[in-house]
């Protein structure tokens, strides 16, 4: 089964800004649906049922604190003028912390073989590019400050990933709940 350890974004005032975002951005891209609103601390792919419950276990050792994110500004990877993933930041310290979660969960399953293959920047994908599509640093530059809310993040989540041609379905295997 695909997997990966996230945690998700539920105040409906956010998904609702973010949607209207979405809308008034103007991109050939495929938006991120709601439901599918997360930031993935670490992509696990494709692992057996044994492993999994493996990494249950070591995840369930895992103590954090509640994290208010206050959605802040917005990028893209690789860069703006060769986009193929349009994201939303958060403010400094809601990235910290949430650099310090993603450190821990790695920690944690670093023994199963899992580590990252890049350093964690926290973002939000809201829009993938899968086609080439022109620069969209004017569009970027539009909303490098915006204020689309706080949310407060109260869970860890491992998730299962299933691939279909109406994109991603999301399912919990387990859930870590704040301190």
């Amino acid at each position: 089964m695909r997997t990966f350890v996230a945690v998700e974004v539920h105040s409906e005032n956010v998904l609702d800004a973010i949607a209207n975002l979405q809308t008034a951005f103007d991109i050939k891209a495929s938006p991120v649906s709601r439901q599918n609103m997360h930031f993935t601390l670490l992509f696990l792919g494709e692992i057996t049922d044994d492993i999994a419950e493996d990494v249950k276990k070591s995840l369930s050792s895992i103590i954090f604190e509640p994290i208010e994110l206050n959605f802040t500004h917005l990028g893209a990877f690789p860069n703006p003028k060769f986009p193929r993933v349009i994201w939303i930041g958060v403010d400094k310290i809601a990235s910290e912390q949430l650099v310090e979660l993603a450190a821990q969960v790695e920690k944690k399953l670093a023994p199963l073989g899992f580590k990252s293959d890049k350093p964690f920047k926290p973002h939000l994908t809201i829009f993938r590019v899968k086609n080439k599509i022109d620069d969209v640093s004017k569009e970027i530059e539009k909303y490098k400050q915006v204020s689309l809310g706080k949310d407060v993040i109260c869970e860890l989540k491992f998730k299962k990933s299933v691939l279909t041609s109406n994109g991603p379905i999301y399912s919990d295997l387990q859930v870590i709940k704040a301190q």
